[in-house]
């Protein structure tokens, strides 16, 4: 084996913009799928006679589903390789997405959105550990930052189709275009993410992944950034996932346009992420997560105002803080796990996602009993137990350098 095969992707070279491009394709792509329904939740409510929190389950069970495959699919990477892995999960999660549209039962269109979550897997954990693998260390945060700035940006772009084109014509025709969009970033991943350098194949030890997954549960640190993915997940999508609720209905009684034009918002989190993800390798993870977490708390209650220029901005405050914070955590977790990386992501995004579902169709209840009111009151308590988490982490000691 020469030298170039093992040679880091270095910041600056072509080969780190195809990666980063390609790996943003690919973020854009699994977020636009997972959360371009989040403005239709009001539609489905409506279209199926279901309650809000019932409406939500069209995130929250691929979500769900997403989480617990994670577990399985990222040892499945060391096995049969991390390219293979995420082209198939783009393909399959965007057709997945065009068939979904099809279907005319509230059950039938979960069964499939649960699906897409269980195809979707092969993308979130696996780009983690290839970054890890493949990066040179001082590029691993700008590239962690741009990975989740995709994600940002096929968040937004997602709610934003998918609004607007259902205020118009309908929102099977406003999915079946994010499928679309889905299907054509897949195309783009396969031709421009490089191959694996670093990666080694390892033969499948099915009986050896729970002590593998062990070990990164009795490490001092990463237990605690697993939490975070769990709070700071649930707090954020329980936002999103009502705020239209709040603004369809009067004073403000604005359209799905507008309403999906407010998640034009989402490029907060993409410069965010990528901004963070610098400053962090610079001045420290364990300097910079705490302020994250702790600008969501101002943001939050800036969302209690009446008036429609501060909920924004509040929403805005929000998301930086979000994308800002998960680009901090995500990053540390491949730093900190100093083997089987795949799996440490895995855990990670397993709880982010669990986070997702469990929490945000949970917000419905505080939504349904408190109104906004009770939604800003859990975000809250989940980002003070955030804040909590992360303190802790700033004492933790590290195990590499920058861990």
């Amino acid at each position: 084996m020469d030298d170039a095969s093992d040679t880091l992707i270095a910041a600056g070279t072509p080969a780190f913009r195809r990666t980063t491009v390609a790996l943003a394709a690919a973020g854009f792509s699994t977020f636009a799928v997972l959360y371009g329904v989040q403005p239709l939740l009001p539609v489905f409510s409506e279209s199926f006679q279901v309650s809000p929190a019932e409406s939500s389950l069209a995130l929250s069970a691929p979500c769900a589903t997403l989480a617990l495959a994670l577990l399985v699919v990222s040892p499945l990477s060391e096995v049969w390789g991390r390219k293979p892995v995420m082209v198939a999960s783009l393909f399959a999660s965007a057709i997945l997405t065009l068939v979904a549209v099809l279907v005319p039962s509230w059950y039938d269109f979960l069964a499939l959105r649960a699906l897409t979550g269980l195809a979707a897997s092969g993308l979130p954990a696996v780009a983690m550990a290839y970054l890890a693998e493949e990066m040179d260390t001082r590029a691993i945060g700008l590239s962690m930052g741009l990975l989740i700035g995709g994600n940002a940006l096929g968040g937004m772009v997602g709610r934003l189709v998918a609004g607007v084109i259902a205020d118009h014509a309908s929102w099977r025709i406003g999915l079946g275009t994010i499928g679309v969009l889905a299907l054509l970033a897949a195309v783009a991943f396969a031709f421009l993410l490089p191959p694996s350098r670093r990666f080694r194949a390892n033969r499948m030890r099915w009986a050896e992944v729970p002590a593998s997954f062990g070990r990164h549960c009795r490490d001092p640190g990463l237990p605690w950034l697993f939490a975070e993915a769990f709070l700071l997940m649930g707090g954020f999508v329980s936002v999103y996932n009502y705020i239209g609720f709040r603004l369809l209905e009067p004073p403000f009684s604005l359209s799905q346009t507008a309403i999906g034009a407010i998640f034009v918002v989402y490029l907060a989190g993409t410069v965010s992420s990528a901004a963070t993800g610098e400053i962090a390798t610079r001045l420290g993870r364990r300097k910079v997560l705490w302020l994250a977490i702790t600008l969501g708390l101002a943001g939050i209650a800036l969302t209690l105002s009446d008036s429609l220029v501060l909920i924004v901005a509040g929403i805005v405050v929000v998301t930086v803080s979000f994308f800002g914070a998960h680009s901090v955590a995500s990053s540390w977790v491949g730093r900190r796990a100093l083997r089987d990386r795949a799996q440490a992501s895995s855990l990670y995004l397993c709880l982010y996602y669990l986070g997702s579902s469990v929490l945000g169709t949970a917000g419905g209840w505080f939504f349904a009993h408190s109104g906004w009111t009770g939604v800003a009151g859990f975000f809250s308590g989940l980002y003070v137990l955030a804040l909590l988490v992360a303190l802790r982490l700033s004492r933790l000691a590290p195990l590499a350098p920058h861990g």
